[in-house]
């Protein structure tokens, strides 16, 4: 069997005790066996990009979260940020632009520079023909209207999916995939389980979001890829299909969305 995590965050301080290493071969013993490295602010790029020279398995997207909006705007104008993402862009391992999106929840940048950030990652998807890692949390019908403006001529993923039946119609209508996290496999996600159950399993991917989020049963700890395999069982149930189904299919979408990605040697 063979599972690609579509969405990790190996950089993220949360890893600093322990050697990279570890962690891949850990993921890679029960089948995870490629990685997206994700990106949120521009100070990181420089190391994310650095994890997937290393690492023939792990790949990389750059990016400003919506959390990092204002800071990232202070730093670089948008037009700055635009030829900022397109050179990135230009690395061999780097295949996605983000994550980037808008985040009403919590409205850690204010929603202007949100919008203004997510607009300069979407020229740059213009230019570079590359998919956008989108995080949209209560601004679904925002981040679908800003989506719209580019329709026809970006493509992506909408990450973490954790929202609305909607939303999910909208971005597949777009041509965007949905990325499935450890979320489905919490006792009160019932709800999620259900709209899940109802989308084309050929527009899946599988997620960590790692080291957020972990699945049952490893609430509480710090979450890893070698954990996505819980992920993967729960959407193998609801789509009545076998686990090794789930980790063909999925790493199958992979390489459809993130085209630029050398995955052959992964999904065999």
């Amino acid at each position: 069997m063979t599972f690609i995590d579509s969405h990790c965050h190996l950089n993220y301080k949360d890893f600093d005790d322990e050697n990279i290493d570890s962690v891949l071969k850990r993921a890679a013993d029960v089948g995870v066996k490629a990685f997206l490295n994700i990106c949120t602010d521009i100070e990181e790029a420089d190391k994310i990009i650095a994890t997937a020279e290393k690492y023939l398995q792990v790949f990389a997207s750059i990016g400003v979260h919506p959390h990092d909006a204002e800071p990232g705007l202070k730093t670089l104008s948008s037009k700055e940020l635009t030829k900022w993402l397109v050179k990135k862009a230009a690395h061999p391992k780097v295949i996605a632009l983000g994550e980037t999106g808008l985040d009403f929840f919590y409205d850690n940048s204010p929603r202007d520079h949100q919008k203004e950030a997510l607009r300069a990652h979407i020229e740059a998807a213009k230019i570079t023909k590359l998919p956008l890692i989108i995080h949209t949390r209560a601004a679904n019908k925002e981040t679908i209207d800003i989506l719209k403006e580019a329709a026809g001529d970006i493509t992506g993923v909408i990450h973490c999916f954790s929202e609305t039946k909607w939303l999910a119609d909208e971005a597949l209508k777009l041509g965007f995939y949905i990325s499935i996290p450890g979320i489905i496999t919490f006792k009160k996600s019932q709800g999620l389980r259900d709209i899940v159950m109802e989308l084309p399993l050929d527009r899946l991917l599988l997620e960590t979001d790692a080291p957020f989020l972990a699945p049952t049963p490893h609430r509480g700890k710090r979450n890893e890829p070698a954990f996505m395999i819980e992920t993967a069982k729960i959407l193998a149930d609801l789509k009545g299909v076998t686990l090794q189904e789930i980790g063909d299919i999925t790493s199958k979408n992979f390489q459809k969305l993130f085209t630029k990605a050398d995955v052959g040697d992964f999904i065999k």
